[in-house]
């Protein structure tokens, strides 16, 4: 299934074959809309000439932020998101091997493959990831992303349901894009009522 998050061919090509990207562009889905947050990747790629998490964890922290902050800027908040995404690329590097997707591949300790639960726990260790977005990704990798975990919907709560509309996860055309916008729209209006 190709992704269909930013609108532009060239960000979702990259999101379609580099976990890095994916991971990098949820990271940064906060306080922007889901096309920029998405296509940040993209732009580091055309920026650094690679998008490899060994390049931007060990990058002069000073210098990524302005790279960051180039128009269009990776973020509204360039110089957070920018420690944020060399932590979690220091910790893909030390803790994966390098490897983004290994964090939902990796065997457990005795061998076995992970769990949903256990993708979950791995996923609400990184930087800027909580319950909500650990368990949001955790539906974009098992329903967009071929994730066979035994249990990952269970372990992504509402947003693993297969008929849902309530995320990033559920998007796949212009239409569950404004079916997901319609009912973010709807969960806000029902919390300021509340």
């Amino acid at each position: 299934m190709n992704m269909y998050l930013t609108g532009d061919a060239a960000s979702d090509a990259l999101l379609d074959s580099s976990p890095l990207a994916l991971l990098l562009g949820m990271q940064l889905d906060q306080q922007v809309t889901m096309e920029t947050a998405f296509a940040g990747p993209e732009k580091l790629r055309q920026r650094l000439g690679t998008l490899d998490a060994a390049t931007i964890a060990h990058y002069d922290p000073e210098a990524f932020v302005e790279i960051c902050r180039q128009t269009p800027a990776v973020h509204r908040f360039p110089g957070s998101m920018a420690a944020r995404m060399q932590e979690l690329c220091g910790m893909i590097e030390r803790d994966w091997g390098g490897d983004a997707e290994a964090i939902w591949t990796a065997p457990t300790a005795d061998g076995n493959p992970p769990s949903g639960a256990e993708v979950l726990t791995r996923l609400k260790q990184l930087p800027g990831f909580g319950e909500q977005k650990a368990r949001i990704f955790l539906a974009l990798l098992g329903k967009q992303r071929g994730l066979k975990a035994a249990g990952w919907r269970e372990a992504a709560g509402p947003y693993g349901g297969e008929d849902t509309c309530h995320s990033v996860a559920d998007i796949t055309d212009a239409e569950t894009l404004a079916r997901v916008r319609e009912a973010k729209k709807a969960a806000k209006a029902a919390a300021k009522k509340a």
